[in-house]
């Protein structure tokens, strides 16, 4: 049986917990009414995938929330930090690791649509169980995700330091009345904006965002050779030669480790993917050929939807790495933290005008607040999901999910702004979260193959290119887990 769906992929999740109707409003050809679990299979609910480009971009969405997730301040500053220190000499590492750990996430993804089960949950299955249904790699999540409670507050300190230049409303720019005062009104913007839980707001702000920084960082990257910061295709092609000069493997490994999508967000994936209605399109797993066929029209929407926010991201880490090599590295500055926000903004005021200067700032704020919004809408239901693996509820019970989602909602953006405004260089927590981040990404690595291996079909992983892709991936991050490892003991791999 095949209904009639919109696209949005909203299905009121949160908004009809209590019995409500749902916000998505079927055609009157639908004979029952939707589905307001995006978490429950229902053969009522099963959608025929479409079968051209065209078709599939209409379902496109959570590749760009994750977009609007990646290139936060780990590319707009860490990677413009990067630029600033190794020059163009490492431009072709950028597309290197924003493109290996894609195989990752497609896997990963695609177990999720065949299961209709979030990742948190398959990673459950990789034994030994310790805590309920939680195996060892959900309770490395929960201590990767302590590790960042202060990363996604230096989050917010950048979009509030944005909002303070711009606008500084009380006192000077970045004075402490005028942070304060951004910080309460973006907390008070994306709480109000989130707890409905309905992931049709997520995915329009997160469209809007992705379109406002890559068109603003594309553009700035572009208008260079135009500057006194004009850099050459000479200085491109140097950047593309596949070399690692002598004092730069540090830079290389921080660059893979830290650009394209991390094992967090390939986790979050899955769940954006039953929330847009991937898998509840598939329909339940009944052994039929109709179901197979229809799993393999939605991996392939997944697949498209995957090529294009890495697009995206790739252009906009591209564009932030050029920045800080073109600008920052000759003239050997390599600010850290929000003083990049500042460094640039000065200096692209002093070339562009003005105009360059607002351009920057609004560019920055709209990647910052972006992560922002993507990670409160996240994290409260990778934790409801982990809190129920942990056995304290269960996850299929709408009701408890929704509500307990709604509390983390608030809950969490509170205490990573309060981490920025009590603790404003938290310099060893981003360090320890993206050594945990390094770790759990190898951790994920494993759970891919376990799931890989026992759970997916033979069918499903019959495309050999896919394959030897994924295995490249796997070795490529797992020894980047173990240089990771080491340099956390104070063992030095290279200069």
């Amino acid at each position: 049986m095949t209904t009639n769906h919109t696209t949005d992929g909203d299905s009121a999740y949160g908004a009809s917990a209590d019995g409500g109707s749902a916000a998505a409003t079927p055609d009157a050809s639908a004979a029952v009414p939707p589905n307001v679990d995006p978490y429950h299979l229902d053969p009522a609910d099963v959608l025929e995938p479409p079968t051209t480009f065209a078709g599939k971009l209409k379902y496109l969405g959570p590749g760009l929330v994750i977009s609007a997730a990646v290139i936060g301040s780990g590319e707009l500053i860490t990677t413009t930090a990067l630029g600033a220190k190794a020059g163009f000499v490492l431009l072709w590492l950028v597309i290197i690791s924003t493109a290996v750990k894609v195989w990752v996430q497609l896997e990963i993804a695609q177990w999720t649509i065949l299961s209709g089960k979030p990742a948190l949950e398959g990673y459950g299955h990789v034994g030994p169980r310790l805590i309920g249904r939680a195996g060892w790699i959900n309770l490395l999540w929960i201590l990767m995700d302590f590790a960042k409670v202060l990363q996604r507050g230096g989050i917010i300190g950048g979009a509030v330091a944005a909002l303070s230049i711009m606008l500084p409303v009380f006192g000077e720019p970045l004075s402490t009345p005028s942070l304060v005062f951004w910080t309460v009104v973006s907390l008070a913007v994306v709480i109000s904006l989130l707890v409905t839980n309905k992931y049709s707001i997520v995915e329009k702000f997160s469209v809007a965002a992705v379109i406002i920084f890559t068109v603003s960082t594309v553009g700035l990257a572009l208008s260079l050779p135009f500057t006194d910061f004009a850099y050459t295709s000479a200085d491109v092609m140097t950047g593309l030669t596949f070399a690692i000069p002598a004092g730069t493997l540090g830079f290389a490994v921080a660059m893979f480790g830290i650009t394209g999508v991390g094992a967090d967000e390939m986790t979050t994936y899955t769940y954006w993917c039953l929330e847009k209605g991937y898998a509840r399109y598939t329909g339940p797993n009944d052994g039929s050929a109709e179901r197979a066929r229809r799993a393999h029209g939605w991996i392939s929407v997944m697949r498209t939807d995957v090529l294009v926010s890495w697009i995206v991201s790739t252009m906009c880490t591209m564009s932030f790495y050029v920045i800080g090599a073109a600008i920052l590295h000759p003239q050997n500055l390599a600010p850290e933290g929000n003083e990049m926000i500042t460094t640039l903004s000065s200096m692209y005021s002093s070339v562009m005008g003005e105009t360059g200067h607002w351009i920057f700032l609004i560019g920055a704020f709209a990647v910052l607040f972006s992560t922002f919004i993507a990670s409160s809408a996240s994290v409260p239901r990778l934790w409801a999901n982990t809190v129920s693996i942990l056995g304290a509820f269960d996850w299929t019970n709408l009701r408890t999910r929704t509500r307990i989602i709604r509390v983390l909602t608030v809950v969490f953006p509170v205490i990573w702004a309060m981490s920025y405004l009590i603790i404003q260089s938290p310099v060893v927590m981003v360090q320890i979260g993206g050594v945990a981040s390094g770790v759990f990404l190898v951790a994920v690595v494993i759970a891919v193959w376990y799931l890989r291996t026992r759970e997916v079909p033979a069918e499903f992983k019959s495309n050999n290119f896919f394959t030897v892709m994924l295995v490249f991936a796997s070795l490529a991050i797992g020894l980047l887990g173990i240089y990771s490892i080491f340099e956390t003991f104070g063992i030095e791999i290279g200069a």
